[in-house]
């Protein structure tokens, strides 16, 4: 079986699988955030923090309790970073911990895992203790995750009520993603993780003798139960440096598969969610239409880059193997990357920096899209409606009639809204960009010419994008790039969330229009074909200058 069939094959069984749980995971889903009934494990969260589960909030309420909630996340991670050698103290380790978590890099830290970006300036295994791993970062893997579909669900609801300015709880939104959909599936995950070879344990390593004689140290750790919910929460931190690339997080080719399955099934069964919650599946398969268009694209490109091989080097050495696993081999590498980056994980068992010139473009490409094909657990949902109300706006501009989404009126205040999301993240990655070269910070990096260009576009596109990931050859653990990530990353985040969930009040506090004969239909090929043109236009125009200076010029 040549490489390029086996890559086929193993796409199309994600594909099928996939499929699967859009229908069944997608329907739990709906269940779970439809629910009346609280669990008595919920109920008892409820009084510990003081909250009547009955009590929905307007779109403010909902926000403030976002923003209430991620900030006390920061602090109390900061401090834990911070803090980490006299809470739980390791021989030989905490010594000098105090030495590596800087001010500005547990800062970094911090926002990254509460935004869900999980970019990482430090080596894991050798910065932070097991504690910290466990009861910092991966907690942050699940409420980061649940923080961004509670926001998607809100939206859902805008579209769904009328005439009101409740979209629910966000405490007990939190409370039951957490509990009744990440929980169950991690717990599950980790357990085929570990029958596959991945590390789960409290111990400090394993000393071993290597074939040459040397003695060398073998970090482990409870490494599985992290990394399950950073795939499946689309977060992407790694417990070890090499991240994914490690045979201690992903040993073998169907762990592979695994955790490229886990990455992706929560955001593309989100849409069955939608479809269930408007009342009209089809508006559901619609969207997962745009996303599957998009996202199958993108990892046949990324394929095709790879597998050709475009490069002297690479063409002398007979494939484009280096930064790559031969465990993995040169497809599945692409696959991961792609599917990596069109969502918001940023996890790699591979090195994107060692890509094709075009290969490596591909990864920011998807970051630029928006990351919504299918995009991060929540945020891709709610970044493709935005998207869909930007679509019918357009469509309403070209036949002069006032644009309507699911039975409900796109005025002013509504495209507002959706433009503020949409400009936010492109601003914040070419500020970025144009002050790190302005100041000179881009320096840092190993690479010059077109490519260390690219690394720079790269770092700031997976920041604001709460995406994580990096061209590895660029050194970003200084005060300047811990604090201006820092600040794209917080920024990327929170302030799209706002921007969403005002979005959602406007729409819930209308009454539903009636389709008419000029209504434009939102579920048929055209609005799908529609979307995807407005996505690459939209990101074409924004980022084609920077591209043309970076990955474009490298493969010229």
């Amino acid at each position: 079986m040549t490489t390029a069939t086996a890559g086929v094959l193993f796409i199309l069984s994600l594909l099928a699988a996939l499929a699967v749980a859009y229908r069944y995971l997608g329907d739990h889903m709906f269940r779970v955030v439809a629910a009346e009934h609280h669990g008595r494990v919920e109920r008892g969260i409820y009084r510990v923090l003081g909250v009547d589960p009955h009590a929905e909030q307007s779109w403010g309420g909902y926000a403030r309790s976002v923003l209430a909630f991620s900030l006390i996340s920061i602090l109390f991670l900061y401090a834990f970073l911070r803090l980490q050698d006299v809470v739980f103290k390791v021989p030989d380790f905490a010594a000098t911990i105090d030495e590596r978590v800087f001010p500005h890099l547990a800062w970094n830290t911090a926002v990254s895992f509460v935004t869900n970006t999980n970019w990482q300036a430090y080596s894991g295994e050798s910065t932070m203790t097991h504690l910290v791993q466990m009861a910092g970062l991966a907690v942050q893997n699940f409420v980061s995750a649940a923080v961004g579909i509670a926001v998607a669900v809100a939206l859902v609801r805008g579209f769904a009520r009328r005439r009101t300015d409740r979209l629910g709880n966000f405490w007990v939104d939190l409370t039951r993603i957490t509990l009744r959909i990440l929980l169950p599936i991690a717990v599950v995950g980790a357990v085929l993780l570990i029958a596959g070879g991945v590390v789960q344990s409290l111990g400090d390593g394993t000393a071993v003798t290597t074939l040459t004689g040397a003695e060398q140290h073998l970090t482990g750790g409870p490494v599985a139960g992290q990394e399950v919910i950073k795939e499946l929460g689309t977060n992407g931190g790694g417990f070890y440096n090499v991240n994914s690339a490690h045979p201690f997080e992903n040993p073998t080719a169907w762990t592979n598969w695994l955790e490229i399955f886990l990455i992706l099934c929560i955001p593309f069964a989100l849409p069955r969610v939608f479809g269930r919650m408007v009342g009209d599946n089809r508006q559901g398969y619609a969207i997962l239409a745009v996303m599957a268009t998009i996202a199958i694209a993108s990892i046949a490109l990324t394929n095709v880059f790879e597998l050709g091989g475009a490069g002297t080097v690479p063409q002398a050495a007979g494939a484009a193997m280096e930064g790559k696993d031969v465990r993995f081999g040169l497809s599945d590498s692409a696959t991961f990357a792609a599917a990596t980056t069109l969502t918001s994980t940023g996890a790699v068992n591979s090195f994107h920096d060692s890509y094709t010139a075009l290969g490596g473009m591909m990864p920011i490409v998807n970051m630029m899209l928006g990351e919504v094909a299918p995009g991060g657990v929540g945020s891709g949902l709610y970044g493709m409606l935005i998207l869909a109300v930007l679509t019918v706006f357009v469509a309403g501009l070209m036949v002069g009639r006032t644009p309507e989404y699911v039975g409900k009126k796109i005025g002013a205040r509504e495209i507002k809204f959706a433009s503020l999301y949409f400009l936010i993240t492109p601003t914040l990655v070419l500020i970025g960009v144009a002050a790190a070269m302005a100041t000179g910070n881009w320096r840092t990096q190993l690479n010059v010419g077109p490519h260390g260009f690219s690394e720079v576009v790269y770092a700031f596109t997976s920041a604001a994008n709460n995406n994580g990931s990096a061209f590895a050859g660029i050194t970003v653990n200084t005060p300047w790039w811990d604090t201006a990530t820092g600040l794209a990353m917080l920024l990327g985040r929170f302030l799209p969330i706002v921007f969403v969930l005002g979005l959602a009040g406007s729409l819930a506090g209308q009454s539903p229009v009636p389709a008419s004969a000029g209504t434009l239909p939102t579920h048929k090929p055209l609005f799908i074909g529609m979307v995807v043109g407005v996505v690459v236009i939209l990101v074409a125009l924004t980022f084609l200058p920077a591209l043309a200076l970076g990955p474009l010029a490298e493969g010229l």
